[in-house]
């Protein structure tokens, strides 16, 4: 592992990329930095009311440990998901969560702002160190049909300025709003001891750049890995700066992505109407994939 990484985030950090195997009997090992594991998905729960199968996040989980993760950390997006992400991180303790509200959530806010941010914070102080980030949140100026631009920025500060207070590293969201999303970047990141990652990053090299100038890191997964100019951009990330993660059950690496080509290891899946415990759903991401 890269000392530095140990360094910004602490025990764990936020990708594992450690063990390199040296026989062919060693699996290398990995730490997912984003996995939304409290999604009703994992409930059995697609986009209808109608349960599909039984509740499965024990095998998901157990597929993950098989396939070499050694920890996961579950992804708070509201008040609402951060207490149950921190639920289920203190079931097993290579679990860990984080607390913040997604920027398509941020309207959540607008009924009683101090006490929204008094809930993420006792949050944070009664996870102690199982919660190892603050996020996800940021801006998103593709869904503004959930919460306008205006809001989105006004409480993208207000995360900013209490995660100040909690140094811990941020877990950051920036889709279609990169020239917005940087220049905060640069006003706070002189403030930010612990920097954090940009997830899921879409942008150009020279937008990923940028950011690690800054000090922070870029974290990729399928939608990462979509065209070919991705992958360049992928290709330009110093290794030291470039983390992992599936953002599951979204994210997936699909057979129309360039990435595509490069996976050597799939695993058997079924329709969720066939669902079986002892295999992957189909569409569905999970931690598993990260390998």
């Amino acid at each position: 592992m890269h000392k530095n990484l140990v360094n910004v985030f602490g025990l764990l950090s936020f990708c594992h990329l450690s063990h390199l195997q040296s026989t062919p009997s060693l699996k290398m090992k990995y730490i997912d930095i984003g996995a939304n594991l409290k999604d009703a998905m994992y409930e059995g729960f697609y986009s209808s009311k109608n349960q599909k199968h039984e509740p499965d996040i024990d095998h998901v989980l157990n597929r993950a440990w098989n396939a070499g993760l050694e920890k996961i950390i579950v992804t708070g997006t509201n008040v609402e998901d951060s207490i149950s992400s921190l639920k289920l991180a203190q079931s097993d303790e290579r679990l860990y969560s984080t607390v913040g509200c997604h920027p398509t959530r941020c309207s959540e806010f607008e009924n009683d702002p101090e006490g929204y941010l008094q809930s993420l914070d006792k949050i944070i102080k009664e996870g102690g160190k199982k919660v190892v980030a603050f996020g996800e949140f940021g801006l998103d100026y593709d869904r503004v049909q959930y919460c306008p631009v205006e809001t989105q920025l006004k409480y993208f500060r207000k995360q900013l300025d209490l995660s100040v207070t909690h140094k811990l590293p941020l877990f950051l969201h920036c889709r279609n709003a990169k020239s917005d999303f940087i220049e905060i970047m640069k006003e706070y990141a002189p403030k930010l001891p612990r920097k954090g990652v940009i997830h899921s990053f879409d942008g150009t090299p020279f937008q990923a750049v940028e950011l690690t100038d800054l000090g922070f890191y870029i974290g990729i997964n399928g939608c990462s890995l979509k065209t070919k100019e991705n992958l360049e951009t992928v290709k330009s990330i110093p290794e030291d700066r470039l983390l992992l993660e599936t953002d599951c059950p979204w994210c997936e690496v699909k057979p129309s992505h360039a990435g595509f080509a490069y996976i050597r290891t799939q695993h058997e899946k079924v329709k969720k109407e066939q669902w079986k415990p002892d295999k992957m759903v189909k569409s569905r991401n999970e931690p598993a994939n990260i390998v």
